[in-house]
């Protein structure tokens, strides 16, 4: 797993934060200093911070867990969408669905409902319909194709998100809170990073920043699912079964004492 280098943080913007007057105090610690009214982010901070969550996804990955990547910003939706396709992970680029996570047997059902509808395309039902009809079902279907289209592959509830800017997500964080998803988050001087499990402080608008910070995470998630694949090609299928519930369940205690370092670290630093 590659380290992220200082030099290329800075080279893709990632230390500009928002002006000073639109600052949350509680990411003090992870502000090196102010320029022109504006917060510089301590890179230092953002690359060990880095570390720690790509080993974190990595250890997700690995165990077969989904990470469900959330963002809806312009400026990152496209990023986010290559990225997470790039290793097969599920992301929400357009509006979130209200109880995608909470009401998740709801969003299945809709899911569910693309299948049929493709499958009445298939078995020749669809061209019994009216024309008003077909234009119903062919409206129906691209609207779920663009909310949806994404999670199509994920059966169950996601091993982790990975937001970009949590003020605009904090729909999805209060999800993931109630449910104790654990949370990682490219977190910008403007958030509250107590929201988060695994905090990132970078610069969450630019397209360059967000790039950067999602190929070093998507790489940490791409070597996770090389693992799993290497050790389930020497194993048999029962073998593999087995050894995928015990990594589950190896992989949810190792997260969860992570997530309270995590936790305890941020206390200091608040302190502090």
């Amino acid at each position: 797993m590659a380290k992220p280098a200082v030099n290329d943080l800075l080279e893709a913007g990632v230390h500009f934060g928002h002006l000073t007057r639109k600052w949350n105090p509680n990411m003090a610690p992870y502000i090196y200093m102010e320029r022109n009214g504006i917060h510089i982010i301590n890179l230092y901070k953002t690359a060990a911070k880095i570390e720690e969550t790509c080993a974190a996804l990595k250890k997700i990955a690995s165990s077969g867990r989904k990470i469900l990547f959330v963002a809806t910003k312009k400026q990152a939706k496209d990023i986010v969408a290559e990225k997470a396709n790039n290793v097969n992970m599920p992301y929400i680029t357009e509006r979130w669905p209200g109880g995608m996570l909470t009401n998740f047997v709801t969003i299945r059902k809709a899911v569910k409902k693309m299948g049929s509808i493709d499958r009445m395309k298939k078995d020749g039902t669809f061209e019994t319909l009216s024309k008003k009809e077909r234009l119903q079902v062919d409206r129906l279907r691209s609207k779920l194709e663009k909310n949806l289209g994404s999670i199509v592959d994920m059966t169950r509830l996601p091993g982790a998100l990975f937001i970009v800017d949590t003020t605009r997500e904090h729909i999805a964080v209060k999800e993931a809170q109630k449910l104790n998803i654990p949370i990682f988050a490219m977190v910008d001087t403007n958030s509250d990073p107590r929201e988060v499990d695994f905090v990132i402080p970078a610069n969450d608008d630019a397209s360059k920043s967000i790039d950067k910070i999602l190929s070093l995470v998507t790489e940490a998630i791409a070597e996770g699912l090389k693992e799993r694949k290497s050790e389930k090609e020497g194993t048999s299928e029962d073998d593999a079964e087995l050894m995928e519930a015990a990594a589950l369940e190896d992989a949810d205690d190792q997260i969860e004492a992570i997530v309270d370092d995590s936790t305890e670290d941020a206390a200091e630093e608040n302190e502090a």
